[in-house]
């Protein structure tokens, strides 16, 4: 993670630019979690490589397979967690319930 990046207290969401992003599901077996990682960043490396050349159809190829890598982390699609709370992902983080906890933080670092 970047030193501007950090972790909610409950480990579901990355702070990124004062926004919410889904973490991996940490009950994930470590090797799956290696392996989707490694299919992951070999799939970013392909819409790269597929925006670089031009290729729409092996780009739209590459962007599913980075969403189905994504997906099989537990990064989009269903929610791992299973206390009924919503998906705040890609919400800014001053509008969710964590708003409070961030601010506090900001105002610690001040």
């Amino acid at each position: 993670m970047g030193k501007d990046t950090i972790k909610t207290l409950d480990g579901r969401y990355l702070v990124v630019k004062g926004r919410l992003w889904r973490c991996s599901n940490p009950d994930l077996p470590e090797q799956v979690y290696r392996e989707q990682v490694k299919h992951l960043m070999s799939a970013r490396r392909m819409v790269r490589d597929a925006k670089a050349s031009g290729d729409e159809g092996q780009e739209r190829e590459a962007r599913q397979q980075v969403d189905h890598a994504k997906r099989a982390l537990g990064e989009r699609g269903p929610v791992w967690w299973s206390d009924g709370e919503p998906d705040y992902t890609q919400c800014k983080i001053e509008n969710t319930p964590y708003a409070e906890w961030y601010r506090s933080l900001q105002e610690a670092s001040e």
